[in-house]
């Protein structure tokens, strides 16, 4: 798989995580600066220089009210509004086992790089490696991506090490191969960080393309639709975070929609975590 990495000028961790693969992992893949944040480059999936290419990795810094340390992985698009990039009601074209691989690779590689006994930058690393449900711009649709991320600091988005974590993961994705044993699921229900939809990404023999949080809920018609079309991959499942979709009554319609688009789905409870 050919693969290009984006990254804005203005992003610190960006920055960061560009600057570690030129100078460690991949000094000839193909690293694009942006003039804009990353999440306002609309349809750059166009830009002549990614004609040839088949997935695109956002390099970024991932920004929290409660600025936890993190390093996360998700699909972009908007649900409903679209309050900083992209399109209200709109997602990007992603592949669930490309998002698989790399989210094994980035729980790997946070394991062997970071070290807690000798922490850097001045704090300890207590970095949570999570996947996030889909959010926020930009909207492409032609090429499928992905955004990797450093959370939540100035402090977190400038230190080596973590760039180094993402950068490591991202040159990993040069051994990326499709697995025809992996069955592509779309995650609904549950938090922002995913935490039962991390679990199975990492364990199960399911992969997750698309994630809609239970904050996004009531569900649609529309919104199944946009998560399949925008799947790279054939639609196996739908999973349901089953505590997070609400009261009974929620979980009833989120199945009877399921259910009236052919689909079939299954509780988070009977998978194996």
């Amino acid at each position: 798989m050919k693969f290009a990495v984006l990254y804005s000028k203005k992003d610190i961790a960006g920055i960061n995580i560009a600057g570690q693969l030129k100078e460690h992992y991949l000094p000839q893949t193909q690293i694009i600066e942006l003039t804009k944040d990353s999440v306002y480059n609309e349809h750059i999936d166009k830009d002549p220089r990614l004609q040839n290419i088949d997935f695109i990795i956002f390099a970024t810094r991932h920004q929290s009210k409660a600025g936890n340390p993190s390093l996360s992985l998700h699909a972009p698009g908007n649900w409903r509004n679209a309050d900083f990039g992209g399109q209200a009601g709109k997602v990007c074209l992603t592949s669930s086992q490309a998002l698989k691989f790399l989210f094994q690779k980035l729980n790997q590689n946070a394991s062997r790089l970071l070290n807690p006994s000798k922490p850097a930058g001045g704090f300890d690393y207590d970095h949570e490696v999570t996947l996030e449900c889909t959010h926020h711009g930009p909207l492409l649709t032609e090429i499928p991506c992905c955004f990797i991320e450093i959370g939540s600091k100035e402090e977190h988005w400038q230190d080596k090490e973590l760039g180094k974590i993402i950068a490591k993961t991202i040159a990993d994705f040069q051994d990326f191969k499709i697995d025809k044993n992996i069955k592509t699921a779309i995650g609904i229900g549950g938090p922002h960080y995913c935490p039962n939809f991390n679990k199975m990404q990492l364990n199960s023999n399911y992969a997750f393309s698309h994630i809609i949080p239970e904050y996004c809920l009531p569900l649609t018609q529309s919104m199944i639709e946009e998560a399949i079309a925008k799947t790279q991959e054939h639609v196996d499942i739908i999973i349901l975070d089953w505590k997070g979709c609400g009261k009974s009554e929620d979980r009833q319609k989120v199945i009877e929609l399921i259910e009236s688009s052919g689909l079939k789905w299954e509780r988070d409870a009977r998978i194996g975590k």
